[in-house]
């Protein structure tokens, strides 16, 4: 897996979307542009960009040797096998062209699909509606990685061959995102387990259940985690509560940002640097949270055991005492835990540090 290092560090302007916004490539604007472009544009050698009518030609993809296609649309094109040949291989994923759609948590799957591809000498044509905005993402995203380019550089040469391109805001902001995580989609990193915490937030207050993988494993069913991670447990009872790994960490702050739905920019910045003006942890929900959780905007964090106050929570976030605004928050001051470090040799044992 590739990490992102020291040498390429991320500030706060490339984990926030730019302040404008994007139209539907379905409206009025993105089609009338599709439709005064070529169908299909070869952006590198065996890699093609296109809308669904160059789909639709299957001459026109025997032409350009293609015998793979990506999808990424609402609806999975109805491909006839006789027409496209028996040998095309195809991918189809689903997502609106809207801000909102998790695009991110599909791209190692697409990227890899176009890689696969090309190593077995196939050309392959990524497409959606209008080959304006999902399409021109996933694209991004795959020059990115091969390339090892910034989000910026990669947008940038992609525009120099298709300059009608015009990706939504949200998917720019999530294409930075996989950059700040090494051109891998790192599900155990804290960039995004913040990402897909925000994802659940604009949708809370439809949800009917939370999804059980928004969840941190509870530490008292699992007998130890790695010899380097930091164990936390209540200082009243001494009932384990959260490991290091679900800590989120953020940039020193300067005041509330509004909840996830309603602001028009993400916003949220994560860094691992110093957190020493911070009086809290602000972590990742754990499984013994779910029922104080589900249904309820905001309220008390608990021990499970011995009921002590440790936090609170809310969707809505809440204020770091170094000013920064974390939305949603689930907060446990620092003075209700104790640290527990794992003993190298011993593996499962523990000593306070």
């Amino acid at each position: 897996m590739v990490r992102p290092t020291a040498s390429r560090p991320l500030g706060a302007a490339m984990l926030e979307a730019r302040d404008r916004r994007y139209g539907s490539e379905r409206g009025s604007g993105g089609a009338s542009q599709a439709a005064a472009a070529p169908q299909m544009l070869q952006v590198r050698p065996g890699v093609y960009l296109g809308g669904a009518a160059a789909v639709a030609e299957p001459q026109q993809l025997k032409e350009a040797g293609i015998t793979a296609v990506l999808t990424v649309d609402s609806e999975e094109p109805a491909f006839k096998t006789g027409a496209h040949g028996e040998g095309m291989r195809c991918l189809f994923v689903a997502a609106l062209d809207k801000p909102e759609t998790d695009l991110l948590s599909h791209l190692d799957r697409c990227v890899a699909f176009i890689g696969q591809a090309r190593a077995q000498g196939r050309s392959v044509l990524v497409h959606c509606h209008s080959g304006i905005s999902r399409s021109v993402a996933v694209v991004t995203a795959f020059l990115m990685k091969t390339d090892q380019l910034t989000f910026e550089k990669a947008y940038a040469d992609l525009q120099t061959v298709k300059p009608e391109a015009k990706m939504n805001e949200g998917f720019e902001w999530q294409l930075k995102l996989y950059q700040a995580m090494g051109y891998e989609v790192d599900t155990s990193s804290a960039i995004y387990k913040q990402y897909r915490l925000q994802k659940v937030t604009e949708k809370y207050p439809e949800l009917q259940s939370l999804p059980q993988e928004l969840f941190a494993v509870d530490p008292t069913t699992i007998s130890q985690g790695s010899k380097d991670e930091v164990l936390y447990k209540c200082r009243k009872c001494r009932r384990s509560l959260f490991r290091s790994s679900s800590i989120l960490d953020h940039n020193e702050g300067i005041g509330p940002i509004a909840f996830a739905h309603k602001r028009t920019t993400p916003s949220f910045i994560l860094t691992t640097g110093s957190q020493a003006q911070c009086t809290s942890y602000f972590i990742e929900p754990v499984q013994w949270m779910e029922s104080t959780l589900l249904g309820v905007m905001d309220g008390q964090l608990l021990c499970p055991k011995c009921t002590a106050k440790l936090g609170s929570f809310n969707w809505y976030g809440e204020q770091c005492s170094c000013g920064r605004w974390i939305t949603p928050a689930f907060q446990i001051h620092k003075n209700r835990v104790d640290e527990m470090k794992m003993l190298p040799v011993l593996g499962s044992q523990t000593r306070k540090i």
